[in-house]
């Protein structure tokens, strides 16, 4: 492990490594004053310096935290001089294990829980953070002022759901490095809404009070649905003499196969309307489904009729919806 890697977080503050908490406080308190966002505008330098003095103080004003923080620094001296600890795993005396870290950031990344990896396995799913759009990522201070409860920083993550899962709702459970939450997702979610949750985003060193985590929401392509705005889209063969004559015939939707009549005489490509079949709207009501009909060639021993053929697709997409 090269020297670099290891920040001093007691000499980022301005404090000796015994200083006592209220020490640490008061020394990060004014450094953010000084260093914070609101203060300077536009200033990368000064917004770098925040962060670094912001997580120096996340680290040494929590006890654990800063305990591991110290017998890391000792054992990151000793492995740049002799190598890591001989005793097995290379864990120290309490049992933690430093040697399973490639680098100083690998470290405090897992210490402060902003990296969350699945345990080998399997277990809960495991989702990645990021700062939430509209969230400058420093809460608090407010200019100048020095308020009693700033608050944590927003959290954003992407959350992949089936067609199924996102009409009818569902639970799932997120693993968020320190603790697994059950998070219920509403019936009719949209590609790309955000749902909050509230009090699950990161925790501002200072006051310990916790932003929100958003969930925007990824649709998984689905063989027959697609979405156009609010309403959905599909696309239903017949056959030639049903286009000619016209004719009743099942089209699957979200919730089940409803009947649909095909007036005489339609051309292939053209779309008809299943009014309230759709996705669920803004208004509390159902959009449309829209359905596109294609004229499949003239059925031969070796072709499907097209009442077959829907037939054969309703199956699939009843499949589909379960997985």
């Amino acid at each position: 492990m090269a020297g670099t890697d290891f920040k001093d977080y007691y000499a980022t503050l301005g404090v000796s490594k015994t200083a006592s908490s209220d020490e640490i406080k008061q020394a990060y308190r004014k450094l953010a004053r000084t260093y914070h966002p609101d203060v300077n505008p536009g200033n990368k330098t000064a917004e770098a310096k925040f962060k670094e003095v912001t997580e120096a103080y996340e680290v040494l004003s929590d006890s654990d935290k800063r305990k591991k923080y110290d017998q890391f620094g000792q054992y990151w001296k000793q492995a740049g001089t002799s190598g890591w600890p001989s005793s097995p795993s290379g864990a120290d005396a309490s049992g933690f294990d430093f040697s399973q870290y490639g680098n100083f950031d690998e470290f405090i990344n897992e210490l402060l829980g902003r990296f969350n990896n699945p345990p080998a396995g399997g277990g809960s799913r495991t989702y990645s953070y990021r700062p939430s759009p509209g969230s400058s990522g420093y809460s608090g201070f407010g200019g100048y002022a020095d308020p009693s409860t700033p608050a944590g920083q927003d959290l954003e993550s992407n959350i992949s759901l089936s067609l199924s899962e996102a009409f009818q709702g569902v639970q799932k459970r997120l693993n968020l490095g320190s603790e697994t939450i059950t998070v219920r997702i509403p019936a009719g979610a949209k590609p790309g809404s955000r749902i909050r949750i509230k009090g699950k985003g990161q925790t501002h060193p200072y006051s310990q009070n916790r932003g929100d985590l958003y969930l925007v929401v990824d649709i998984r392509p689905h063989p027959f649905f697609q979405f156009d705005g609010e309403n959905l889209v599909c696309e239903v063969p017949i056959a030639p003499d049903e286009a000619v004559l016209g004719a009743s015939i099942e089209v699957p939707t979200p919730d089940g196969t409803v009947t649909m009549n095909i007036p005489a005489g339609i051309r292939s490509g053209q779309t008809l309307r299943l009014r309230g079949k759709g996705w669920f709207n803004s208004k509390g009501g159902r959009s449309d489904q829209l359905v596109r009909v294609v004229i499949a060639p003239q059925p031969t021993s070796a072709r499907l009729s097209g009442s077959t053929m829907r037939k054969l697709e309703q199956i699939a997409v009843l499949i589909h919806a379960v997985t």
